[in-house]
Formats: C-alpha cells, sequence, structure tokens
C-alpha cells in the first residue's frame, strides 16, 4: 500500500494501491447503505470517479490504484458531512517493481490476445482454486497456507488463480467426501461468511467486515506475486446460502464486492461460475450483473463470465470469451471458437481434464497428467488460453503444501512451467494456428517461425509453408515432460515446397514440439 505524507497528501507509485481511509464520529445505523465517492483527476484531465466502502468500525475508505504518473487531486462526496468535501493531493511516480506492470487488457495490437497496460504481453497460464479464500479464514494477521500454495503456483510460471470470492461445500451424493482425506486439508463448510451471521443461519442485513478484510491479504498476496486474481463473484452449486437474486441483499454483496476489489490491478472479473447452470438466474439476470457492475467499477477491469452459452449470445457484454469444453476433439472445437470470435481473447476455463493425486474429488473426463497436459497443448495450438485443475486443489479438499506428498503423488506442476517456457522462448502473442499443409497442431508467426505439436505415436509430419520455399530451415525439438530443448538441426527446403520431416532417433519419444525456423 502506498504511504501517507502528511494530513490528506499521500505519495504513491503508479499501480500501487491505496486506501484513503475516513472516519465519522456519529454512529449510523446502516453504515453499508452509506455511498461515499471520490473524484481523482490528473492534469491531463483524465478523471476517475472511485466509490468508497464501509470497512468496519465507523472507518470509510477510499480504494485508489492510480493509472497515470503525476499529481492527482482528489474530493470526496458523501450526503454525511463528515465524509464529505475532504480533498488532496496523491504524488504518483513511477512504479519501481520491475515484475508490476499494470492490470490485464486486451492488447492494442491485437484482439485475441492479452497484455499488461504497460504493453507487455501475458500469456494466461490458469490454476484453479476455489477455496483460497478459505486457507486461512481463522488467521486475523497471517495467510502461511495460502503463501505455501501460492508459492508453488508462482515457482511453475502459473499467472492467472480462478478462484471464488466464497464457496461453502462441494460435499454430497454426487462429491463424496474422498476415502482417507486428512482433516487438515479439509475445507468445506468455512465458519466464515460474507453476510452476517453464518451459512446456516445468514443475516442478509448486513455484512461481515472481517470476511472481507482477509480476503484482501489474499488478493494482496497475488497482487505481490504478479498473479491475476479471476474472481468469481458467485457460485450457484456449492452449498451458499445466497439471498435471492436482485434482492436488496443480493445488491448489498454485489456492489460491495465490486466497490472493495475494483482497484487491484491484478483483478479480472468472473459474475459467476457456470453462470447459466442449476437453475438460479437467467440470462437477464447475468446482463443487469454486468451493467450493474460496469456503472460502479471507475477501473474498467477485464470481465468475463463463466458460460460459454452467454458469452457466445452476448460477445458485447464480456471482454473475452470463456468457454467451458470438455470434447474429446479439444483442438478442432477451440479452433472453432478462435475462428468465430476473431476479435477476442478466447479462454477455456475448465476442458474436463483434472488431474488426480492422493485422493480422487471429481475425476471429469480425464485425470492422467500426461493427458490433462495434452489438452492444454491441443487448446493453445488452436490459439486459446487455457487452465490446469489439480483435484487435490482446485476444490474444498486442498493439499497445500504438495511437496509433503510421496513423489509418486506430487502433481506435475513443473509440465506447465516448462510450457510457459516454451512461450517465454517463442512468445505466444506473435503466433497464429495454421491448420492448411500440415499434418499436425501447428502455430506460426506467418514469415519465419512454426511449431509443431507431435503427439506420441506420431513419427512423421508433412508440412508446406510459401515462406519456408527456397530456404534453410534449422528444427529444434523440446520435450514439454522435461523441459529440454535438443541441439537444433537443419533441413534444406529449397528444391521443394511440400516436405516430410521425422521425428529423429534423440527427439522426445513421448509428445514434442517441433520448432522449425528460418535461417537468415
Amino acid at each position: 500500500m502506498a504511504q501517507l505524507t502528511k494530513a490528506k497528501d499521500y505519495q504513491a507509485e503508479q499501480w500501487e494501491l491505496l486506501d484513503i481511509e475516513l472516519e465519522a464520529k456519529e454512529k449510523i445505523d446502516n453504515p453499508f447503505g452509506l455511498e461515499i465517492n471520490a473524484s481523482f483527476i490528473h492534469p491531463s484531465g483524465e478523471t476517475l470517479d472511485v466509490p468508497g466502502f464501509y470497512n468496519g468500525e465507523n472507518i470509510w475508505a477510499i480504494r485508489f490504484c492510480p493509472p497515470q504518473i503525476g499529481e492527482w487531486k482528489y474530493e470526496t462526496r458523501s450526503a454525511m458531512p463528515a465524509l464529505s468535501g475532504k480533498s488532496g493531493t496523491i504524488s504518483v511516480s513511477a512504479n519501481t517493481n520491475p515484475s508490476q506492470h499494470g492490470p490485464l487488457v486486451v492488447s492494442k495490437t491485437d484482439s485475441q490476445r492479452f497484455s499488461y497496460a504497460d504493453g507487455t504481453p501475458y500469456f494466461l497460464l490458469a490454476f484453479e482454486l476455489d477455496w483460497l479464500f478459505a486457507l486461512d479464514w481463522d488467521n486475523t494477521h497471517d495467510i502461511p497456507k495460502t503463501r505455501q500454495i501460492v508459492s508453488h503456483v508462482a515457482e511453475n510460471k502459473f499467472n492467472h488463480i480462478i478462484m471464488n470470492v466464497y464457496a461453502y461445500d462441494a460435499g454430497g451424493s454426487t462429491w463424496p467426501i474422498p476415502h482417507g482425506m486428512k482433516p487438515e486439508h479439509d475445507f468445506s463448510k468455512p465458519k466464515t461468511f460474507p453476510f452476517g451471521g453464518d451459512n446456516d443461519h445468514p443475516d442478509f442485513s448486513t455484512l461481515n467486515v472481517d470476511f472481507f478484510k482477509h480476503l484482501d491479504r489474499v488478493m494482496d498476496h497475488l497482487n505481490e506475486q504478479q498473479i491475476v486474481a479471476h474472481l468469481m463473484i458467485y457460485v450457484w452449486n456449492k452449498k451458499v446460502n445466497w439471498p435471492a437474486a436482485e434482492s436488496d441483499a443480493d445488491n448489498l454483496y454485489f456492489d460491495y464486492v465490486v466497490k472493495r476489489y475494483q482497484a487491484y490491478p491484478n483483478l479480472v472479473w468472473d459474475i459467476s461460475k457456470e453462470a447459466l447452470g442449476y437453475g438460479h438466474n437467467d440470462i437477464s439476470y447475468i446482463t443487469n450483473r454486468i451493467q450493474r457492475l460496469k456503472k460502479i467499477d471507475a477501473y474498467n477491469r477485464l470481465l468475463t463470465v463463466h458460460d460459454y452459452r452467454y458469452c457466445s449470445s452476448f460477445p458485447d457484454q464480456v471482454d473475452f470469451i470463456s468457454a467451458q469444453k470438455w470434447t474429446y476433439d479439444i483442438y478442432t472445437e477451440m479452433h472453432s471458437l478462435v475462428e468465430k470470435h476473431a476479435q477476442q481473447p478466447v479462454f477455456n476455463i475448465e476442458h474436463g481434464g483434472y488431474e488426480s493425486s492422493t485422493y480422487n474429488i471429481f475425476n471429469g473426463a480425464y485425470e492422467d497428467a500426461v493427458t490433462c497436459l495434452d489438452r492444454n497443448y491441443k487448446i493453445i495450438f488452436a490459439g486459446a488460453y487455457s487452465t490446469y485443475y489439480w483435484q487435490n486443489a482446485s476444490w474444498d479438499n486442498i493439499i497445500y503444501n504438495p511437496l509433503e506428498l510421496p513423489e509418486e503423488n506430487q502433481p506435475k506442476f513443473e509440465y506447465y512451467k516448462y510450457l510457459a517456457t516454451l512461450f517465454e522462448r517463442y512468445p505466444f502473442e506473435r503466433l497464429r494456428p495454421i491448420r492448411k499443409d500440415t499434418t499436425t497442431f501447428a502455430l506460426s508467426d506467418n514469415e519465419s517461425l512454426v511449431l509443431y505439436y507431435i503427439p506420441e505415436n506420431m513419427n512423421q509430419v508433412t508440412c508446406g509453408h510459401d515462406f519456408m520455399e527456397d530456404k534453410l530451415v534449422e528444427i529444434t525439438w523440446f520435450d514439454p515432460l522435461a523441459g529440454r530443448f535438443e541441439e537444433p538441426y537443419q533441413i534444406d527446403y529449397a528444391k521443394e515446397r511440400w516436405s516430410i520431416f521425422r521425428r529423429p532417433e534423440n527427439a522426445p519419444p513421448s509428445h514434442a514440439i517441433a520448432i522449425l525456423k528460418v535461417m537468415d
């Protein structure tokens, strides 16, 4: 957080969070219903009208994240005189954190790719951690379990966590409690709740500020780690005792979440997990929530809906397309979506692959580690982004230190570190899927570079690309299971447009990537 320099004046770095706190001496019967806003004005003329939120103990906070350097002036507005007309300046300097690149945006140079606000490309590689909010819910000062699992996520180059604001229980007849699960890994039925009371006996007239202060600590830590929080505001199938849709209590919760978290630069909004499932609501409700959010969110953070039926019907309402596609031929399915939604990024948020470990929670369609990895590669080679699920982290049963497991039960997180490394060397934002004149999955910059994803048991690739004609081509093999690049060798394409190359003896025996690059 930024620092107060003197009364009402602050210093901050660009994209750094700053809480401006105001205190009212008199007690208010309904503090969550009291509106407070602040206008922030930059010398360039940019103005942000940011809503504040009640933070307990007669304190209201306005959370600011400066998008530009320079001196911002602010002034508050409220029906309560003690909170209105407060003004000051915020001196904003350049960010000194080399890993801080600002909020996630759709790239200005390519509408199907993501970047950070400063233009740095962002290769979305997601990890599902729905119950992340619950790991340290009973610790009022620290989040050690959260930091432990997030450290494994960050070390393996995942940069996007799918998470709920709140979820309650995935158990029952459909999701039985797994045999042998240790109590310390069971985070179902957390004794915390965003409203007053608890999930069984809710008090929908008020909100639990302590719940949100804890969620702040989680969000702060993800921001420090430069991990985007893909925050799902609702979830319908995890036994949460939600208030009635569009009731005063529903709006109270929804508005408060948007006011409190919109400033985080590492935020992506998602209205709900599987938004149109389970009979909780309809399309008009989701559209209403989106429009309500956009009126409140001064920062215009990216927004999507975990429901392809909605995204495909109303692409103008979302910033990127989220799909939940489990089909066997996942490459063809995702390639068709990339072609259909040519002006937006496409993200397969849940593809049916759930890598298993010590005990199974929900097997889905695929659970073998290599098979799950294979589906991720096929989605990416179709030109979309993808998500990794590990059964012992994705839901309410979380092994927050997987290295404590016997080696044979540890998840293959490293496969995804290798995947990210591949696309650091050959940036994904420069590549597009090609299907013509090749017998396998291919990404190319259509100038000098082609990456082929070659499945297990495929030994020969036929390809033909105009830009390779009459050229000397270097081939490098990459092993996605070991993260190893083999020594390159050359092929002369000078005499023919159609060429065949075989997997050499030193190439990876299983799934492999062949990188073909035209020599200067």
